[in-house]
């Protein structure tokens, strides 16, 4: 499975007809956000030739494992070594049936049959999600976490699971308008329980959380500046731990091909 160490993640299914493009730029993978199924990734593959597509993630509490695990069957036969399956169970207070994670990706994990453990990836952010992903998956796909975090997972995992963080970021000079745009990206996760713990351990307050995020939280998490200036930033995850990361540009529209290209010239 080459993920390669640059990806793009992206939130919404649109902008699949400039994969080409982000291929001959250098990306080597493209994460399906949103909670995509198997499906939705199939488009991304049919409309690209060398990338990796992942799901980013599939929520556990939204599908069978043995449908995914059928699914994933085919999409490994039709397009061989390009299609790595992301799992998780996202957040509570998006699944009224949310409740046991760990022991509902336990289960989904035991219902996969046939997917072999090294084409499958989970969403994981603490000790225990971390431990079950690197026992039976690939590795963590981390998300909406600053470069220490890779670290501390890194710790955890050893030397052999893949870290694979998403970044969220935004190419602005402006400071104020950056940190707008990357608030009104936050809000969700800022708002989020399992998000807030995370952020917790890794040593921010109340505080640094409430109110649409302090500074240093929102610089941390979601950096802005040139694209020379986040490329530092992406260059921090990949020292502290991660394997690879997944660009996603917020505050342009949901297929910022600017962004990927500015970025492309400063990262790949």
């Amino acid at each position: 499975m080459n993920l390669g160490q640059i990806g793009v993640w992206r939130r919404r299914m649109e902008g699949s007809d400039d994969l080409h493009e982000l291929e001959a730029l250098g990306y080597t993978a493209f994460w399906v956000g949103s909670s995509p199924s198997l499906a939705d990734a199939r488009v991304f593959l049919e409309r690209s030739s060398t990338l990796t597509v992942a799901t980013g993630i599939l929520n556990v509490w939204q599908h069978q494992p043995a449908d995914v695990a059928a699914q994933h069957a085919e999409l490994a036969r039709d397009f061989p070594g390009r299609f790595l399956l992301g799992v998780g169970v996202g957040h509570p207070e998006a699944t009224a049936e949310y409740q046991a994670p760990l022991a509902k990706m336990t289960a989904f994990f035991d219902g996969l049959d046939g997917v072999p453990e090294d084409q499958r990836i989970a969403a994981a952010l603490g000790p225990k999600m971390l431990a079950l992903a690197a026992e039976r998956s690939l590795g963590a796909h981390t998300y909406f976490v600053p470069p220490e975090h890779a670290g501390l997972a890194r710790e955890q995992l050893g030397p052999e699971a893949v870290i694979a963080t998403e970044v969220a970021v935004v190419v602005e000079t402006d400071d104020d308008a950056a940190r707008t745009a990357a608030r009104a990206y936050a809000k969700l996760y800022l708002g989020a329980s399992n998000y807030r713990r995370n952020l917790k351990r890794l040593g921010y307050s109340d505080a640094d959380i409430d109110g649409g995020g302090s500074d240093r939280l929102i610089d941390a998490v979601v950096p802005h500046g040139t694209p020379e200036q986040i490329a530092e930033v992406v260059r921090a995850h990949l020292k502290a731990g991660a394997d690879h990361v997944c660009v996603q540009p917020v505050g342009h529209g949901e297929a910022p091909m600017d962004d990927y290209r500015a970025l492309a010239a400063a990262l790949l």
